[in-house]
């Protein structure tokens, strides 16, 4: 019983982080199911590939192949490039998911670019277990996804309009999240670090090949001033 409840008050305290998102995911992800559905895909490939694949930019790719000749190097190659930022994303979690358990195989598995940025950032109530309020923010994040990618290709069939554009959404929902994050913190050094790098790389490598420069870039500089950045947080 008392294991229950301690699920319970997790999810409770994980839900509203993750109310952003379900605007975002709903939205774009009922975007994909009719996207898919113009395509002439059953209603149950976006069901089953944002269930199984969890990778809002590379789906709308996936879909493409699918069309087009089998070369499953081709396909390979690609997820690399596009989901390439999902390795530094990964490498900045290990001492998070560190002491979870077996959730920690949901929590690779799952992790997106949303629930990183609330799993990474979120403070956590002291009487809320932290492996379990990972584990129901990215289980929340996957069910708003396939949720809204259900309901588009459900009933993309009966919905005819432009929908050039939808994929703005998610760069609307990471203005959002940015913000809520700049507004909790009282120092901005990882802020003004990313958006330093990020412009600097940008001007050098230009817009297509700006973003593993800058994931590297911010790497490094956050793993050299960690030890500093966490002394500060500490006296704050």
């Amino acid at each position: 019983m008392k294991k229950r409840n301690q699920i319970w008050i997790a999810c409770r305290a994980a839900f509203p982080h993750t109310l952003p998102i379900l605007a975002g995911f709903i939205f774009l992800g009922i975007a994909y199911g009719i996207y898919m559905n113009s395509l002439g895909f059953n209603a149950i490939y976006p069901i089953i590939m944002s269930f199984a694949i969890f990778a809002g930019s590379m789906e709308f790719v996936a879909a493409n192949f699918l069309l087009g000749a089998f070369n499953p190097l081709n396909a390979l190659f690609c997820t690399l490039m596009v989901n390439a930022r999902h390795l530094f994303y990964g490498i900045s979690m290990l001492d998070k998911y560190r002491g979870t358990g077996k959730k920690k195989f949901y929590l690779i598995y799952g992790m997106c670019d949303e629930s990183f940025s609330i799993n990474c950032t979120a403070h956590i109530p002291k009487n809320v277990d932290k492996g379990w309020f990972m584990f129901f923010v990215t289980l929340l994040n996957h069910s708003y996804w396939v949720i809204g990618a259900a309901i588009g290709g459900i009933f993309g069939s009966l919905v005819k309009f432009n929908t050039e554009g939808l994929d703005f959404v998610m760069t609307a929902l990471f203005v959002v999240i940015f913000i809520e994050q700049w507004m909790k913190e009282k120092r901005h050094f990882s802020a003004l670090a990313g958006l330093g790098l990020s412009a600097a790389t940008l001007m050098i490598f230009g817009g297509n090949d700006f973003m593993i420069p800058a994931m590297l870039a911010i790497l490094g500089v956050l793993t050299a001033f960690r030890k500093p950045l966490e002394k500060v947080e500490v006296a704050a």
